[in-house]
């Protein structure tokens, strides 16, 4: 069955920067665009960033544009998030996503 399992997230002070891991097995990883969703305490699941298949294409949600990248490793069935310049409205628990499918998620916290 598909499965997706994060890593990565932690503590970390306003401005400083965290890359999250995501590997899938259970299906095969590179015919499928991969996402990451997070979401905040009190609040609803949120879109973060996606990217296609072969890599060639990514989109975010205008709140991360210029701080966060996504990336793959179609070798590694690995999905990843680079993210920078964190702030506090980033701390959620975030969600690496293929189809309907989600991981259990990491908690990032960004706090000084």
């Amino acid at each position: 069955q598909v499965q997706l399992v994060e890593s990565g997230g932690g503590l970390v002070q306003p401005g400083g920067s965290l890359r999250l891991s995501c590997v899938g097995s259970g299906f095969t990883f590179n015919l499928y665009s991969m996402s990451w969703y997070r979401q905040a305490p009190g609040k609803e699941r949120e879109w973060v960033a996606s990217i296609t298949s072969s890599g060639s294409f990514t989109t975010y949600t205008d709140s991360v544009k210029g701080r966060f990248t996504i990336s793959r490793d179609n070798m590694k069935a690995a999905v990843y998030l680079h993210m920078s310049h964190l702030k506090p409205d980033d701390t959620a628990i975030y969600y690496c996503t293929v189809d309907n499918y989600s991981g259990p998620g990491t908690q990032v916290t960004v706090s000084s």
